[in-house]
């Protein structure tokens, strides 16, 4: 299993082609509500979209195997389970003694890790941390905190305008998780054609978090957004991580970067250059990151590798089902790892 979170604890299980992926969420209170349609519901919202997404179509439906009773947490380890039904393992046969190139193959065969279907490094398991993540998602809003994420680029389809939590939730009508139409179908031609050419793009996800008070996160290593990061790094493709304004302050001034606070019905900032956090801890500001995630490696063009059995330079066509681009798929999964990092941080009383 693959662990994190200290008080709230998740794990994920399970893989790709085995017979189900899974999570166990640790720490939760006893007498707790789960609304498990709100949990299906962002399990949804991860399912690839027609035309854009992989032809691997499974029901995702959550079976809660423990820790609820009549949807009421029991104090115990909530285990959920999703069962994987369109299993083709025959489709990664080969991979492992010819290392596809953007996979974790030739590293994970180094260390003696089966990478069939992916190994541990799959998308598939991000279906159980948003199974995990919806849960840890209605912990943090009793709090009153609320996470939503959209896509503010794939390719190069860029969305510049300001965005507020608001237009983030709108996202979720859109099958690319855009903030409006017009953004939407530019989007999906984008992935369209890439796809038509055997190729993949990449794009990047924002999130924005409401509700933290002035003061909640930890420190240094501890740091809401030092954690944060390291989560955001266990989501396979992403390549990196930016608060505010991110590489942008280093070209600015600091009368410039920032953030000076103001009364207006408490304390308030007037902008939000450093997206929300100061010394990794809350200034009352939305909490504002941008990940960026690479395009997926799996494209059915022709590519140099090696094969391990004669050591020798050849060449591999990827098959299989893949998505051309994951940015649509992974806003829900990017909002679940952030909320299981804030309820973690919650149980440790930051």
């Amino acid at each position: 299993m693959y662990q994190m979170g200290e008080k709230i604890k998740f794990a994920l299980y399970g893989s790709s082609h085995g017979p189900y992926v899974g999570c166990i969420l640790e720490g939760l209170p006893a007498g707790m509500k789960v609304n498990l349609e709100s949990v299906s519901k962002y399990i949804s919202l991860r399912k690839p979209q027609s035309g854009i997404g992989t032809g691997r179509k499974e029901d995702d439906i959550p079976e809660f195997v423990s820790g609820l009773h009549n949807g009421i947490t029991d104090g115990n380890p909530i285990d959920i389970r999703i069962a994987n039904k369109n299993i083709r393992s025959s489709d990664y046969s080969e991979y492992n003694y010819k290392p596809r190139p953007g996979h974790a193959d030739l590293p994970a065969v180094a260390k003696g890790i089966d990478v069939v279907g992916g190994g541990p490094f799959s998308g598939r398991l991000t279906a159980a941390v948003v199974a995990g993540g919806s849960v840890a998602r209605q912990f943090v809003k009793q709090k009153n905190i609320e996470i939503s994420a959209f896509t503010r680029s794939i390719g190069s389809v860029k969305d510049v305008k300001e965005r507020t939590f608001r237009d983030s939730l709108a996202s979720e009508i859109y099958a690319t998780r855009a903030c409006s139409s017009f953004l939407d179908v530019d989007m999906r031609e984008e992935i369209e054609t890439a796809a038509e050419m055997g190729d993949s793009v990449g794009g990047v996800t924002e999130c924005i978090v409401t509700g933290l008070p002035i003061g909640f996160g930890g420190i240094r290593f501890n740091a809401l957004d030092s954690e944060i990061a390291r989560a955001m790094f266990g989501i396979p493709a992403c390549k990196g991580i930016e608060f505010g304004k991110g590489f942008a302050l280093s070209e600015m001034k600091g009368s410039e970067s920032n953030d000076q606070y103001c009364y207006k019905n408490g304390i308030k900032t007037l902008t939000n250059n450093l997206g929300g956090l100061v010394g990794g801890m809350s200034d009352g500001a939305p909490l504002v990151f941008r990940c960026a995630f690479k395009p997926t490696p799996s494209i059915s063009r022709i590519q140099s590798t090696v094969d391990l059995r004669t050591d020798e330079t050849t060449e591999i066509q990827i098959s299989g089902r893949h998505d051309p681009c994951i940015v649509p798929r992974v806003a829900v999964v990017v909002e679940s790892m952030t909320a299981l990092v804030i309820a973690d941080q919650i149980g440790r009383g930051y």
